[in-house]
């Protein structure tokens, strides 16, 4: 484990870096070593062609359309990446809002090219079924009731509209179809849930597999049944009612710790908790949205961004990416009242009532 083989000194071990640079003349099925003998997962029927989706722009929204330095990626988050990668367990990661979990899966599908992240943003309301699939129920039966039915001599019904053309699979379900390759989901603020939700995801994490009770009644007549996906204009082909995987994605959930989660759902997850962005990590992250390129502004707002940031607390830091900005289409005067007015509208949670 401590031999370094990566150019940008990274253990052997490590499939992910942390470079931002997607792979290039390897692909990952090449690098990703077999699974433990307790997390192999048998899931199909696999697809012919197990092509990866296209982004949706949202990792470029996300991220920038520059690569950020491995040198300002913490090591402790490429060993917990990578150890989850390996073990096909889940990412628990923690920490105050703004501090980079969520963007945590889209880096690591941009380097290992897996395309487009599946989200699956948490609330109060959200329930288990609701990430797996939807099925329309109501709108099958209107169109059923509406469609020109034709008779078989016997007098039956032959016209029946097809289930699956009511039944698309949630983020959630999406993630966990049988692939050569694991997708990358993001649960998103899982501590926004009810107090259900995590408990209910134990038996998805450590079978890797879920019914479609719907789906399950109709495989005597049909057993294998093609649903729609959270793929836009994608179908996937389900057998049995049954949804196993044969690759366990690389689950990230993040939670801003507002609240404890069971021993039974941290047994199952690894845990790695962010830092608060250095003055480097933070320049890295203005430039890799092409802000400011002769950087006229940003070292001095990234100064101050981080010195406030130890005098009153840290609000996101796409707050210091909003001031950027606008220090770059032309607000900024040097002292002037109208420019810290705006600064510290955007930086409200660092400033007192007082000031």
């Amino acid at each position: 484990m401590t031999a370094v083989e990566h150019r940008d000194g990274a253990p052997a071990w490590c499939i992910y870096r942390g470079t931002g640079h997607p792979l290039e003349d390897i692909g990952l099925a090449e690098l990703l070593p077999p699974a433990p003998p307790w997390r192999v997962f048998d899931g199909g029927p696999l697809p012919e062609a197990d092509v990866v989706p296209e982004d949706d722009g949202e990792m470029d929204r996300r991220l920038g359309r520059r690569h950020r330095s491995a040198l300002h990626v913490d090591p402790h988050e490429i060993e917990m990446v990578n150890a989850a990668i390996h073990l096909r367990r889940p990412l628990l990661v923690t920490g105050r809002p703004g501090s980079g979990k969520s963007s945590l899966a889209y880096r690591i599908s941009r380097e290992l090219r897996l395309g487009r992240v599946l989200r699956w943003p948490i609330t109060s309301n959200t329930t288990l079924k609701s990430g797996l699939y939807d099925y329309d129920a109501i709108g099958r039966a209107q169109v059923a009731g509406t469609r020109a039915v034709g008779h078989s001599p016997s007098g039956g019904v032959s016209d029946e509209s097809p289930i699956g053309d009511f039944l698309r699979l949630g983020m959630l379900g999406t993630a966990f179809l049988p692939r050569r390759l694991p997708r990358v989901l993001l649960i998103d603020e899982l501590d926004k849930s009810d107090s259900d939700l995590p408990h209910d995801l134990l038996s998805l994490f450590e079978d890797g597999e879920f019914v479609i009770p719907e789906l399950a009644r109709a495989a005597r007549r049909t057993p294998e049944i093609d649903v729609f996906t959270a793929d836009q204009d994608q179908t996937a082909e389900v057998a049995g009612g049954r949804v196993r995987c044969a690759a366990f994605p690389i689950v990230v959930i993040t939670s801003n710790g507002e609240r404890e989660f069971s021993p039974a759902f941290l047994r199952r997850c690894l845990t790695y908790k962010t830092k608060t962005p250095t003055a480097e990590q933070l320049a890295a992250m203005a430039a890799a949205h092409a802000l400011d390129p002769d950087n006229e502004h940003r070292s001095r707002l990234v100064e101050e961004f981080v010195e406030a940031s130890k005098a009153k607390g840290a609000p996101p830091a796409d707050k210091l990416l909003d001031a950027v900005y606008l220090a770059t289409s032309g607000a900024y005067q040097k002292d002037g009242e109208s420019w810290r007015r705006v600064v510290g509208a955007l930086w409200q949670q660092l400033t007192s009532p007082e000031s």
